[in-house]
Parts: structure tokens; sequence; C-alpha cells
């Protein structure tokens, strides 16, 4: 007789189950959602969407109401992805959460991905300059070697 062995967790067998996608309202995080939409409506996956709310202490220190103007934004983004899958929900079926993180994008993305088991992670391309030779969000989590990891242009 053998014993049974506890159920570990285990990464992309099947293919994704949960595709995690960051946004922050830039376009190229629109065209990401769009496309980690697409992948995740194939593979029958849940799209979690992540915003990822700046702490800004300095802001904060200065009265400026960060957290206020975080909220505002992710509200807004809540509202864009409600109402772009309104408009494709008869063409498409697409589970998907909504979640937002506090912190910088990178190690929100990577609680986020920790957190909701994620099987895949994608963002969009950076859109600063500097990010080339800083490294960008992309390029750190890639580094970071946990999951596969798509950058959408």
């Amino acid at each position: 007789m053998t014993e049974q062995q506890p159920h570990q967790f285990e990464r992309g067998t099947d293919g994704p189950k949960v595709i995690v996608v960051g946004v922050d309202g830039s376009d190229s995080s629109f065209r990401a959602a769009a496309y980690a939409g697409g992948l995740a409506r194939r593979q029958r996956a849940l799209l979690a969407v992540v915003y990822v709310q700046p702490v800004m202490a300095a802001g904060a220190a200065l009265g400026v109401p960060v957290a206020e103007t975080t909220d505002e934004i992710a509200e807004g983004l809540i509202a864009e992805i409600r109402e772009a899958t309104e408009r494709v929900k008869d063409i498409y079926d697409v589970r998907w959460e909504f979640h937002t993180f506090r912190g910088d994008p990178f190690n929100g993305l990577v609680t986020a991905a920790d957190e909701l088991k994620a099987d895949a992670v994608v963002v969009g391309a950076s859109e600063q300059a500097g990010h080339r030779i800083v490294g960008s969000v992309a390029i750190r989590l890639v580094k970071a070697g946990r999951w596969p990891v798509t950058v959408v242009p």
C-alpha cells in the first residue's frame, strides 16, 4: 500500500490557470491587458488584473493626498476594464478579477503573482526612457525567474 502525498501547488502544468497582468493606465499596460485577456480566454484561465498603488511618503509629507489620488486611479481603471469587458461580453467570455496592491510596481507585482499563485505574468513595455538604463519592471520580473513573463510593446 502506498501513502498519498499531499497535493502541492504546481505552476503551469496544464497551461496557465491564473494570469496576472499589471495595469497602470498607460497605453502599453492596456495593450498588455488586451493580450492577457486573449490568452486567458484561450486557456480558460482566470485573468487577475493588478494595479499597484504607489506609496509616496514624500508626497504625503508635503500634504499631497496620495492615497486618494491612487484610489481614484484604481477606480478609473476598474471602470475602463468593466466597460471594455461589457463591449465584448457576447463575443468573448473571460473570467477576471481586479486587485490593488500597495508599493512599487515590481514588488507589488511579485506579491500579487505569489499571492494569486500566478502561472504567468504579462506587463506592458516601459514607456520611460530611464528604464533602458536602470532596468524596467519587466526586466526585473524576468530576472526574478519565478513565472513566465510576457512583455507587450
